[in-house]
């Protein structure tokens, strides 16, 4: 039995968990779990790495505790887009900026005045989002606000495992929600950087998933309690890449990574460029391997917990348990409302925010938490199937199926109404799909898996999914 270490860290919550690979399965020990919350620092929205970094350390430990500090490797995966710069010694310049923060309001339009949006995407094949790197470094420019000391810019799961091992390149995956990718080579677009003012000297080498980034620092290992300094193994960094490198897919199936953030796509050996897919703004991300995600960007169960949050300030709310027995049952609302408009991104007031919308486009109002939780769900399920036949339109390909991973797998309720939205059947899980992902690349680096088919082969044998569907 080998072990692994696969430390999974989404924008406001983190895991490290253990994978035992043994007799073609995956068995994972969840051995700790952590928030982080964004800090108003100098008029910006920041991430605390050294907060991260102290408790990954807290969860390495812990992990060889319960493996004897008999692990293989090690591998860190998170979101994307978000980033922070070394300074010529190594050393952060400034804690990371959220990519919710109100700087980069406006400026994706200015972007898109110096590079048309048809063009950008056929250079990245990449959505416009004003979260993107790409933007997210514009507006740092146009502000006058770009670091002196900057020499390296890192995304999030670089840098943690800089802190681990010392190195300092990029990883692919992660790489391409920068939207400063060339699409078809996966190598930095500088000529883009120049017209959009970024100084393309901070971007890193690029590595692909499964490369060995080096060893634990030997210290670091003591103090952990390894017996051996493991192998540091870069996975998918962006947690998306990772999620879809553990999700068991049938051929032809769409997977949902479903969470903060909704993932729907597609798999493919290209990307999937041309005038349709920039009309459509759809993302070609870079996948495991030289795969291709081919997706689009839903708001997600952000949506939901904001509504919750703002409930809870007021009173008691419904737990997960509750609401979804309550919801169950309840006969479809004729209300709707767009899940992806900019006015849902970061309010003050969630439910405040959604009942102005149904005001303005003539909508009868709801009120409460049960009828508003129901619009979300239902609201989502409806702008999953319209993605899926967008995606659809634009391969040729109908989905025979939809495989949803990650946390929102769970919500019963949720993938009931996607089944009917989207005339598919469903399969609900595994929830823990990017650290088994995460998992599954290092393990194929260790030579425990062949390649990418045999390690999702051992996926489907260690899960049993749920299935919803569409006219049940």
């Amino acid at each position: 039995m080998r072990a692994y270490i696969a430390v999974d860290l989404g924008a406001g919550s983190g895991r490290v968990i253990v994978g035992r690979c043994a007799e073609g399965r995956i068995e994972l020990e969840e051995v700790h779990r952590f928030a982080h919350e964004l800090r108003a620092i100098d008029g910006h929205e920041r991430w605390s790495l050294a907060r991260i970094l102290a408790e990954v350390e807290h969860g390495l430990a812990a992990a060889a505790r319960v493996t004897g500090g008999a692990v293989r490797s090690v591998g860190v995966d998170g979101w994307g887009v978000d980033h922070g710069f070394l300074n010529g010694r190594g050393e952060l310049v400034a804690d990371p900026i959220g990519y919710r923060d109100a700087r980069t309001e406006g400026k994706l339009a200015e972007l898109l005045a110096l590079v048309p949006r048809e063009e950008l995407h056929a250079r990245t094949g990449i959505q416009c989002m004003p979260i993107n790197t790409s933007v997210q470094l514009f507006a740092q420019v146009r502000a006058g606000e770009w670091p002196a000391a900057a020499c390296k810019l890192l995304m999030v799961p670089d840098l943690v495992h800089r802190h681990l091992c010392g190195s300092e390149v990029g990883e692919v995956t992660n790489a391409s929600t920068t939207q400063l990718l060339d699409a078809r080579t996966r190598t930095w677009d500088r000529e883009l950087c120049a017209r959009l003012g970024i100084p393309a000297e901070v971007l890193p080498d690029l590595v692909p998933a499964g490369t060995v980034l080096g060893t634990m620092h030997a210290e670091l290992a003591r103090r952990l309690g390894f017996a051996t300094p493991p192998r540091i193994v870069a996975p998918g960094t962006h947690d998306t890449a990772s999620a879809v490198a553990g999700t068991p897919l049938e051929p032809g199936w769409a997977y949902l990574s479903s969470g903060t953030w909704s993932l729907v796509g597609l798999e493919t050996a290209e990307p999937v460029l041309g005038a349709r897919a920039a009309e459509a703004n759809v993302t070609n991300e870079a996948g495991v391997f030289g795969t291709n995600r081919l997706l689009k960007n839903v708001m997600g169960l952000w949506l939901l917990e904001s509504c919750r949050r703002a409930w809870s300030a007021k009173g008691a709310v419904l737990a997960h348990d509750a609401l979804q027995q309550a919801l169950a049952g309840r006969a479809p609302l004729a209300q709707r409302f767009d899940v992806d408009d900019a006015r849902f991104l970061n309010p003050p007031d969630m439910p405040q925010a959604v009942a102005a919308y149904l005001a303005e486009t003539g909508q009868a109002p709801l009120t409460g938490e049960l009828e508003l939780s129901q619009l979300v769900l239902e609201s989502l399920a409806r702008r999953y199937a319209e993605v899926l036949l967008l995606l659809a339109a634009l391969t040729g390909t109908r989905p025979r199926g939809l495989q949803v991973v990650g946390g929102g797998s769970q919500n019963d309720f949720l993938n009931r109404r996607t089944a009917a939205a989207t005339g598919l059947p469903v399969r609900a899980g595994p929830v823990e799909a990017t650290a088994l992902g995460n998992l599954a690349v290092q393990a194929i680096a260790d030579g425990t898996f062949a390649n990418l088919a045999a390690a999702r082969a051992a996926l489907a044998r260690s899960v049993t999914p749920r299935e919803f569907r569409p006219g049940a």
